[in-house]
């Protein structure tokens, strides 16, 4: 998986006070936790954009005033009327120690399904694993062409990994093909030709 430097800056105060005032100055107050202690900092707001506004999943090389930490995000809160990140978790990594994170899906192919009228629905657009951090893919990819309409791939149907442990439940759909209306009247069509050449 590939990593995304950040830097962030201690926070002296803590409290509902402190971190109304850094956000007043653009900047996020977030938490690192996994480690010896709770690390409490900030970061500008707008250094999240590369981590937060895209389907990829990253690993964090977070700078501390110069300290290095290795870390994954694990949650984010953000303000219920204009979207703005209002506080993030990380939560420090290291080889030995396996993590639970959101692994962005990667389709590949091209689907029977949808090459007959029907449409490609997206259900899971990331999956849960466990790995340890230097196994983390960056994307689950999944073939498609054999996905027919009405039908669909979950994630019992996705070739088991030596790497990682999927967490999401067997029965879960990832990616299926919902029939439309062209594709009915195809179908129709079809049996009607089909009865036709019969007489």
């Amino acid at each position: 998986m590939k990593s995304i430097a950040l830097f962030g800056n201690a926070r002296t105060e803590v409290g509902k006070v402190s971190a109304k005032a850094m956000r007043a100055e653009g900047k996020v107050p977030c938490v690192l936790y996994g480690g010896t202690d709770h690390v409490h900092f900030t970061v500008y707001s707008p250094d999240f954009k590369l981590l937060v506004y895209t389907p990829n999943t990253f690993k964090v090389q977070l700078d501390i005033d110069g300290k290095v930490y290795h870390a994954i995000l694990k949650d984010m809160q953000f303000h219920p009327v204009n979207d703005s990140i209002v506080h993030a978790d990380f939560l420090e990594i290291n080889d030995n120690r396996a993590v639970e994170i959101g692994i962005p899906v990667k389709l590949v192919g091209n689907s029977i399904g949808v090459r007959q009228g029907g449409k490609l629905v997206v259900k899971s657009k990331k999956l849960r694993v466990k790995a340890l951090p230097s196994l983390l893919p960056d994307f689950i990819e999944i073939n498609i062409d054999t996905l027919e309409i009405g039908k669909s791939i979950k994630v019992a149907d996705l070739e088991a990994s030596a790497d990682y442990t999927l967490l999401d439940s067997p029965n879960n759909p990832v990616v299926s093909v919902n029939t439309t209306r062209a594709a009915q009247e195809a179908a129709k069509a079809e049996e009607k030709d089909k009865a036709g050449k019969k007489k």
